[in-house]
């Protein structure tokens, strides 16, 4: 796989609360937004694949409902968030 198990340890210690806190909506979002850079690659490479074509368009939705989610609980949070990784919004 594209992402090793440390490679994701690495992800949610950075961005989540800890590297064993795999449901933070943070550490969630950052790794939604590691597997749609991922697929954005894959995708600019396959221009058929519309199985993960699907896919991708499912995990933009799923990060967009994490990202409403993070702002109508915790606004700083949210922003901080957003700046980390580069967001457009």
């Amino acid at each position: 796989m594209y992402l090793t198990k440390e490679a994701k340890q690495e992800l949610f210690a950075k961005h989540g609360k800890g590297k064993e806190d795999t449901g933070s909506a943070e550490g969630q979002i950052a790794l939604f937004t590691q597997r749609i850079e991922h697929l954005t690659q894959h995708l600019k490479r396959n221009r058929k694949d519309y199985n993960s074509e699907r896919s991708l368009v499912k995990l933009v939705g799923k990060r967009r409902s994490l990202l409403d989610y993070l702002m109508k609980k915790d606004i700083l949070r949210y922003r901080a968030i957003v700046k980390e990784l580069g967001l457009r919004k």
